[in-house]
């Protein structure tokens, strides 16, 4: 190759990546080479964002780990519990007592972001969905991923979960190079489920040349998050893309910064490795999208046989670090920042559970280092129906 096509090359790739940037709104992302890890290209990497969806990859690293350690196997019963079966979209639909294979939830969480799925395997592999939760988090943090910490299995909106881009592209390539056996599930596009095919919802996996698959995710939080891999004349590449506006910009962010990724790559020399990058966390996570109405997270699951409460605060009195309040009659009462979203009901309380409430918060403030103040509670008026419905959000 000439030294004038060489040089119109490099430009090319520079200028693709160029104009992603400037097209686009904030986002974070990262690319790096998979054989030696490399970082090709990298935006607010260690920048804290919610993983929404692409947590899952984190309960697929865990259930490999297991398979690996024969611990489980394949084709072992898994059967979906009551706190499973209510878990929102995306999910299998599964119902109390129903039963699937290990690979039938792999393939699930792959190809659909399974919800109910992802926790019937954190509930198989750590008794509890909050149990699973803290293994996560610890797994995590014993691969290098120091900004990361996990509070379910599933992404659901919870402010205490969050993760960068330098973290999640970290996991996938451990994923791929310590679970040979099992990564060529990530390029499955659909899979059978008791006699339905089910099409897979990852784009990239289905339409980017040489695309290895890996995880799709969103909540209103995070924006359109995805992870990517891709092979192309012998190379291999790893992406993360977290905070794309649209579906379809997340989509086109990947492939843009693929593309420049590939076409420089043979003589661009990375001045940094992701095993050296810095990790210290820069900032708390952005809320990404104008959606969610200012509502509560999702509950942290405690059992999962365990009943959950909700309660809408007004935004402007409600202050970002009130995550987790207490218990309450062995009833769990989160509340979140504003610009989150309610996932599955609203339950009103009465100005008698306030009150009870409030003097929970109390005992609580003298056992508990966690910066609870009960001033921070928004009372609210008690209604004739005790229960409403909201929308819920599909996460995937």
């Amino acid at each position: 190759m000439s030294k004038v096509k060489l040089t119109l090359l490099i430009l090319n790739a520079l200028w693709l990546l160029a104009a992603s940037e400037l097209s686009y709104g904030r986002h974070a992302a990262i690319i790096i080479d998979a054989d030696n890890g490399n970082v090709l290209h990298e935006m607010e990497a260690t920048q804290s964002w919610y993983p929404a969806s692409l947590t899952k990859l984190m309960t697929l690293y865990m259930t490999f780990d297991a398979l690996k350690a024969g611990q489980i196997h394949l084709y072992d019963t898994l059967t979906a519990s009551t706190h499973a079966s209510q878990q929102p979209n995306s999910k299998l639909g599964l119902r109390r007592g129903e039963h699937l294979t290990v690979e039938d939830a792999i393939l699930a969480i792959i190809t659909r972001s399974a919800n109910d799925a992802s926790v019937v395997l954190a509930e198989h592999l750590g008794d509890t969905e909050e149990n699973f939760a803290v293994n996560m988090t610890e797994k995590a943090h014993a691969l290098g991923m120091y900004n990361s910490h996990f509070m379910n299995a599933t992404g659901l909106p919870n402010n205490w979960q969050v993760t960068t881009s330098r973290d999640m592209a970290v996991l996938a390539w451990k994923a791929q190079r310590n679970f040979p056996e099992y990564y060529h599930y990530f390029a499955a596009h659909s899979f059978n489920f008791r006699g339905t095919e089910l099409r897979g919802i990852n784009k990239f996996t289905a339409n980017y040349p040489g695309a290895e698959g890996m995880k799709t995710g969103f909540t209103c939080g995070s924006g359109f998050n995805l992870i990517g891999a891709a092979h192309q004349n012998g190379r291999h590449l790893i992406g993360v893309v977290m905070g794309g506006m649209t579906s379809k910009e997340r989509y086109k962010l990947m492939m843009q910064k693929m593309d420049a990724s590939f076409a420089r790559q043979a003589s661009f020399e990375p001045t940094r490795n992701i095993n050296t990058m810095p990790t210290n966390l820069a900032g708390s996570p952005p809320y990404q999208l104008d959606c969610g109405n200012g509502a509560v997270t999702h509950a942290t699951p405690v059992s999962s046989r365990s009943n959950y409460k909700f309660v809408r605060p007004t935004p402007s009195r409600l202050k970002p670090n009130l995550n987790r309040i207490g218990k309450v009659q062995h009833k769990v009462i989160h509340l979140a920042k504003p610009g989150t979203k309610v996932i599955n009901k609203t339950t009103v309380l009465s100005k008698k559970s306030i009150v009870r409430t409030k003097q929970a918060v109390k005992t609580l403030k003298s056992v508990s280092k966690l910066p609870v103040k009960s001033e921070n509670f928004h009372k609210v008026k008690a209604a004739s129906k005790p229960t409403r419905k909201t929308k819920t959000i599909t996460n995937h």
